[in-house]
């Protein structure tokens, strides 16, 4: 006997009575005829008994058409009641998809790719869906992506399907799995498919193994190849002294199985740099290091292209969409750099003369210096870098970031202590202390300076000491209202450091810092991580440009624009307004050996479970009998009309 999971049977039997009856009514008042008179005459004597003879009949046909109308009322009322066997009143599955979308999905082994491929076979587990069963496809990356709600709507799933586009990230695969047994937890017969090339990782995170205990884990495996060569570190700076050269850091790795000849090419804003012709052997990691090069003023691009490849003698690498590669995943042979602009630096100089800062600061030719005497200062102009020697004043808003040398009087972020004298023998006064991290101090030699008069210093609590003797603080860094400060509490006629080559790159650092406050976000990012590139601490919002062009809001914190990266290429960020507009580029790069190693696994494990294969998906017509009554409704329809207009049923 039928169950059903519609409406209720005694709900039907209302609605049915009702519905039955109208039919009947409205049947009847369709037969009733006007009486019309007419003229007679023996000739419609004839007629007339002719008519007789026949009335039976017209009685069946009208009885016909109305029971055709009762039996599709009855037909819809079954099909409102979706009724079902007892064998398919079984739950269906909640199953959720995890679509791998990380960079070494992007291999060409498969063609198109094997994220294509994948999409491909999920494409035929989607159309086997039973009328019960309920899926969702999420994508996996660096972070988790739903594309669709948890529907049984095939249209619904393979639009989500389309919208799954690759990442040049590696694939969270705990957190996936978190998405999945907290979207399934409570819901029958749970299932997670995974479709990957099972690069992915042990399945735990801080929060320990993911449980998946009572949830069936299937694995759709795609992949075959594993030859892979990468660039898997890229790195940029100019020298501080010269800004027209730079030098890079870079490292290529063999991920594959079977050695490699690659040319290894350098590309400075679109022109070549250097080609360099490399042999790999499997498994093998190589780093570079380029000194002194030139000829690039922004952009630096590294690539690999293997020998022999499929671009022709003379092509011209470094031109966009040029050949590379020659492995199964072309999206790790290509890595990008920024140098940094090479403008000219506003360097404003408070001083009544000091020979060895005006000689120091003649060594940088991206210097325009202003020299400006205490009684004159602010010079007219807005300045980048504002260098008080000797001498205090309150930074006005045009002055940029300050350097104070042998700071006095009470206008200062910080407070000046004592004054100490080189005047024991057995512990002479100089830098006892350096932090060698900071970038002020960067090649230098403080510690063989020698001193002999000084003031030591007292920073605030957020601010940090750079170089102190063992009688306090020398020299100390900090941020006031989003401007930054270095402070050394020395003159220079009291010391022998501008006899020495620390003291120009003392300053240069300085300056170098303040004008390029982060040269680590210059050269590149990595992608799959959030960036936090600088930007005016004023705004809130900043607009950001892809590699594709396409453009996006992205919020800025405490002078930071925050985005999770998961592309390479060059970006741009802008924001501000009229009068006000703020504009910076920066490189990402996929640098990741781990999704660099391609090689396809044939099982998946978790936590010493091993994922069996997709079975119950089964291409055809859903077997839901409401489906085939609203079938029967539209032939007894149209049999309706064919009989009406022949006139059989009238």
């Amino acid at each position: 006997m039928p169950h059903f999971v519609g409406l209720p049977l005694q709900t039907l039997l209302t609605i049915g009575g009702v519905a039955g009856g109208l039919v009947v009514l409205l049947y009847i008042l369709k037969l009733k005829r006007r009486p019309v008179p007419v003229p007679f005459s023996r000739l419609w004597e004839r007629i007339l008994r002719d008519k007789e003879a026949t009335s039976l009949f017209s009685q069946l046909k009208r009885l016909l058409s109305l029971l055709l109308q009762l039996a599709l009322l009855a037909l819809l009322l079954l099909a409102l009641g979706d009724p079902r066997t007892a064998q398919n009143l079984v739950e269906g599955r909640n199953v959720v998809v995890l679509v791998d979308a990380s960079a070494s999905m992007q291999a060409t082994d498969v063609a198109p790719s094997r994220l294509e491929e994948g999409k491909r076979r999920l494409r035929e587990t989607v159309r086997g869906l039973g009328g019960d069963d309920r899926m969702i496809i999420a994508q996996m990356d660096a972070a988790i992506t739903p594309l669709s709600t948890l529907t049984n709507d095939i249209g619904e799933l393979e639009k989500a399907l389309d919208s799954i586009t690759p990442s040049e990230t590696r694939a969270d695969f705990p957190r996936a799995l978190r998405f999945a047994t907290d979207t399934l937890r409570g819901l029958p017969n749970p299932e997670i498919i995974v479709v990957s090339d099972g690069a992915l990782g042990p399945a735990a995170d801080q929060l320990g193994p993911v449980d998946l205990s009572g949830t069936k884990l299937s694995f759709v495996g795609v992949g075959e190849g594993s030859k892979n060569a990468a660039i898997t570190g890229f790195s940029v700076r100019r020298y501080p002294l010269d800004k027209s050269r730079y030098e890079v850091m870079l490292e290529v790795t063999n991920t594959g199985k079977e050695d490699m000849d690659l040319d290894l090419v350098l590309c400075g804003d679109g022109a070549l740099t250097d080609v360099a012709r490399l042999k790999l052997k499997a498994g093998e990691r190589l780093p570079r290091f380029y000194p002194n090069l030139s000829g690039a003023s922004r952009t630096l691009e590294a690539r690999l292209a293997a020998v022999g490849d499929k671009a022709e003698p003379g092509t011209d690498l470094c031109k966009p969409g040029a050949t590379v590669g020659g492995d199964d995943l072309p999206a790790d042979d290509i890595a990008y750099a920024l140098l940094p602009e090479r403008r000219r630096s506003r360097i404003q100089v408070v001083t009544t003369g000091n020979m060895y800062l005006e000689a120091a600061l003649l060594l940088d030719e991206y210097l325009d210096v202003t020299m400006v005497s205490p009684k004159r200062y602010p010079a007219d102009g807005k300045f980048d870098v504002t260098i008080f020697d000797g001498i205090s004043a309150a930074p006005t808003p045009g002055s940029g970031h300050i350097f104070y040398l042998n700071p006095t009087g009470k206008d200062l972020p910080f407070t000046v202590d004592k004054e100490i004298l080189d005047d024991d023998k057995n512990a002479p006064l100089g830098f006892d202390e350096i932090d060698e991290k900071s970038p002020v101090v960067r090649y230098t030699e403080l510690g063989a300076a020698s001193v002999w008069r000084a003031h030591v210093l007292k920073p605030e609590k957020e601010d940090k000491i750079i170089g102190a003797s063992v009688r306090g603080p020398l020299l100390i860094s900090g941020r006031r209202e989003g401007h930054k400060f270095v402070a050394m509490g020395i003159d220079l006629r009291d010391t022998d450091l501008p006899f020495m080559i620390s003291w120009p790159l003392l300053l240069m650092n300085t300056i170098n810092d303040f004008v390029e406050e982060d040269t680590g976000y210059i050269s590149s990012f990595s992608t799959g991580t959030v960036w936090r590139v600088p930007a005016p601490s004023q705004l809130e919002t900043a607009t950001l440009v892809e590699p594709s062009g396409a453009e996006r809001v992205i919020p800025v914190q405490d002078g930071r624009a925050v985005f999770l990266g998961q592309r390479s290429g060059i970006y741009t960020v802008r924001g501000g307004g009229e009068g006000d507009k703020y504009e910076t580029m920066f490189a990402a790069n996929l640098v990741d050996p781990f999704e660099s190693r391609i090689e396809p696994q044939k099982e998946l494990t978790v936590n010493g479970t091993t994922a069996g294969e997709v079975s119950g998906f089964t291409v055809g017509v859903r077997r839901e009998i409401w489906a085939y009554l609203l079938f029967a409704v539209i032939a007894i329809s149209v049999v309706e009309w064919l009989t009406y207009h022949r006139r059989v049923t009238v």
